[in-house]
């Protein structure tokens, strides 16, 4: 996931403000009870994650892809009293994971979890909700659907972020491109917001790869 030499990120990580020991303890936490523990946001991603929403100041944030709660955290540390963020995770087995996680954090006041299908629960968030951040973190194979769900529910101003587009630098592999379906809804899902008159996009190679696409 990472494309920089491990010492230069690990001095990224040093030089970045610290992360908070709740999270170190999820992360520990993570990396002991799931497979694959690297879909976990991690410290410098994490803070980059609260720095935009203390700089954009949201009202409310819906993020797609809850895991173990590591990056909604993030984000709830830097919203404003009163703001609000619904994440929405598929697996319900981690339910009281992400629940014990948001607790330990002192963060239930900012957080609401839902359980289930994304594609069925936005449409019901969006009947009361208007969103001004959006972090898409979920099944690569929806990215375009997410995108197209939300895109004209978005007043001017409001941004969408999308984790992985890079998928590990198999966006650039022409064998991967042509043979792994994943790859290829990635990649074209960025071609599809890039091309997208009604936003400005940037693609950062943080991690493994974060896109942010701002509402004109």
């Amino acid at each position: 996931m990472n494309y920089i030499d491990s010492k230069l990120s690990d001095y990224c990580e040093t030089y970045s403000s610290a992360e908070p020991k709740c999270l170190k303890e999820i992360s520990r936490q993570t990396h002991l009870t799931q497979i694959n523990p690297r879909m976990l946001s991690g410290h410098l991603q994490g803070r980059f994650l609260k720095m935009i929403v203390q700089m954009l100041q949201p009202k409310n944030i819906l993020e797609i892809g809850t895991y173990t709660g590591y990056s909604a955290i993030c984000m709830a540390e830097g919203l404003k009293s009163g703001c609000k963020i619904d994440t929405i995770e598929f697996n319900e087995e981690l339910e009281s994971d992400i629940l014990n996680n948001i607790e330990t954090a002192g963060l239930k006041n900012k957080i609401r979890l839902h359980i289930g299908d994304a594609l069925k629960i936005i449409p019901q968030i969006l009947e009361t909700v208007h969103f001004d951040l959006v972090f898409i973190d979920a099944d690569k194979q929806n990215y375009p659907q997410y995108f197209n769900l939300l895109k004209d529910k978005l007043k001017s101003g409001a941004v969408i972020m999308t984790d992985n587009v890079l998928w590990s630098g198999k966006v650039i592999d022409t064998y991967e491109l042509q043979n792994d379906l994943e790859t290829k809804i990635i990649h074209q899902f960025n071609e599809m917001i890039v091309a997208d008159n009604s936003f400005e996009t940037i693609l950062l190679p943080i991690r493994d790869g974060i896109s942010i696409a701002r509402k004109k």
